[in-house]
């Protein structure tokens, strides 16, 4: 993979790169161009990477934690050698533009970098065993264990660092992982396993299988050797993966309609140029993207305006140009159901302050405003570039309309009150509260995860090393 002309890739099975009897393309959204013919893989592939990936962690149960860190300080470097590469396929085969490509970049860098960190701090403690009373001629501890082989479907929206939040955890913790990255970006994440082989990770610990998740997923999740699965994608398939799994660790990361509040206290002008970045970075198609503005009355006129004002001023186009900030949905139809959903509101008496305009793959920038509670835009998660601003009377209306949902990832409020920041913090229903930010910022080692709808469980590097291992607990008898 040195090159980005149209070319005949491998997937990585158990430590081989391997071709198939059939493929499938992989298309820039921008143009339809078709970047590269990928290995359309079977059952069989799919059956036969999990058994070897069993069989590499039996035989590697004593790895060592240096050795770990190693490979994982490896694959970094090797990144950080052929970044332009990544950033160009990440561009490339998915929908952000070159900035944020290299953004991407540099952020699974360090979530390599940081599950090296932890792999250092897999530890147990000891345990007192004299507090219970007959057992004072007893001591103990307990240590934690890996769990054998990790099952991980991930989504096209970040190809490169959401792969990286699972294999980098599972190989610090000592795992094997099987990778099912979604069909229309698979590239990065057999980059990403050119980074591991290049490290010299032992063969079979990590494979990337390449295909239809409607063929390989029920595999990978049913698997008995598949001791957990890791996914990140959409409700109704999570509901699936959660239907199939049966008796073993999950961790779900499903999405959101997030929220941000702006109380008339606040710097306008800051809270204005954070919701145009979470509103429109990544063309819309983050999970922590902003959904849903509510702004305290007094302040709603002129923070809109000059919200519109910003939105108007992006430049959509060619992602691999430096000065495009937006570009293209990742394919058409999605472009098309972002459109339908903007088109519904409208009907219902909303109203389209900014752009609401489709140009094949490309949608516009949107805000949109007076759309119904009962509109599907306003209820929904959009993947896409439009946000919802209302006008509230107080941080408890804003806070009651925040949570009528049926998500809670992340949400955001701007104020400079600390009264206020702290009944955000308690009251609203989600898995973080950004104050003086948007819903849309993360860092890759905090604990990273929602209620309801949104998920099951953490992500971030530690908390994913917890999920990736079970305690052991020792008991000596004196």
């Amino acid at each position: 993979m040195k090159q980005l002309q149209v070319r005949a890739e491998k997937m990585m099975l158990a430590g081989k790169w391997v071709q198939t009897s059939q493929t499938f393309g992989v298309y820039d959204p921008q143009d339809n161009r078709l970047i590269a013919h990928v290995p359309l893989s079977s059952k069989a592939d799919m059956k036969m990477a999990i058994e070897e990936a069993e069989s590499a962690f039996k035989n590697n149960q004593d790895w060592p934690t240096h050795d770990r860190i190693r490979v994982l300080k490896g694959a970094v470097d090797y990144i950080n050698e052929n970044k332009e590469l990544y950033a160009q396929t990440i561009a490339s085969e998915g929908s952000k533009t070159i900035t944020e490509a290299r953004g991407e970049v540099k952020r699974a860098m360090q979530t390599l970098e940081i599950s090296a960190e932890e792999a250092r701090r897999l530890k147990g403690e000891t345990i007192n065993f004299d507090q219970n009373e007959g057992s004072e001629n007893r001591v103990g501890y307990y240590y934690r264990f890996p769990i054998g082989v990790v099952g991980a479907i991930t989504p096209f929206n970040d190809p490169l660092n959401l792969v990286a939040h699972k294999v980098g955890p599972a190989i610090a913790a000592g795992n094997a992982i099987v990778v099912k990255p979604a069909s229309v970006t698979p590239l990065s994440a057999l980059l990403l396993a050119d980074a591991f082989e290049a490290a010299g990770l032992p063969k079979g610990m990590l494979s990337v299988i390449t295909g239809s998740g409607r063929d390989l997923g029920e595999t990978l999740v049913t698997h008995s050797a598949v001791k957990m699965v890791s996914f990140t994608g959409g409700l109704d398939a999570g509901r699936k993966v959660a239907e199939q799994a049966g008796i073993k660790h999950i961790g779900m990361e499903l999405g959101s309609n997030s929220p941000a509040i702006v109380m008339s206290d606040c710097d306008i002008d800051d809270a204005v140029t954070s919701s145009v970045a979470g509103s429109f970075g990544a063309v819309g198609q983050n999970c922590i993207g902003v959904q849903r503005i509510y702004i305290e009355r007094d302040v709603y006129d002129e923070f809109v305006k000059k919200m519109a004002f910003q939105t108007n001023a992006l430049k959509v186009g060619d992602k691999l140009l430096d000065e495009t900030n937006v570009g293209p949905l990742i394919t058409e139809k999605e472009a098309m159901r972002v459109e339908e959903w903007v088109n519904e509101a409208v009907e219902k008496g909303a109203t389209i302050l900014a752009g609401g305009k489709r140009n094949g793959a490309f949608y516009a920038p949107t805000i949109i405003a007076d759309a119904p509670e009962d509109a599907t835009i306003v209820k929904e998660e959009i993947f896409g570039p439009v946000v919802n601003v209302f006008p509230v009377d107080s941080l408890k209306e804003a806070i009651e309309k925040s949570n009528n949902v049926n998500y809670g990832l992340q949400a955001g409020i701007f104020t400079k009150n600390l009264d206020h920041a702290f009944y955000a913090i308690q009251n609203l229903e989600c898995g973080g509260v950004m104050v003086n930010d948007t819903s849309d910022y993360r860092i890759d080692e905090m604990p990273f995860g929602g209620v309801k709808n949104s998920g099951l469980g953490r992500e971030g590097i530690k908390f994913s090393i917890e999920s990736m291992t079970e305690p052991k607990v020792v008991s000596i008898k004196l």
